[in-house]
């Protein structure tokens, strides 16, 4: 009944990997890692989402960047 077995993102929100990302790495650190205005020019998690939702392309760097780190910020 899954459809996606394989997904590592499957079941988790933006608004998730937004906020454990800010919390594993914060707003400045984040803004080094993916250079978008979101994350470096007065950030929120709420403006983030606003503009992630709207742009396909930053969305993925965040998700990948979620993917790559999910782990350490598991423990």
């Amino acid at each position: 009944m899954d459809n996606q077995p394989y997904n590592p993102l499957h079941g988790i929100t933006l608004k998730t990997i937004v906020t454990d990302l800010e919390a594993h790495f914060g707003f400045e650190t984040l803004g080094q890692h993916i250079k978008i205005k979101c994350f470096t020019d007065n950030p929120s998690i709420q403006s983030s989402l606003k503009f992630l939702r709207k742009t396909p392309w930053a969305r993925e760097k965040v998700e990948q960047l979620y993917i790559k780190n999910k782990n350490k910020m598991q423990n």
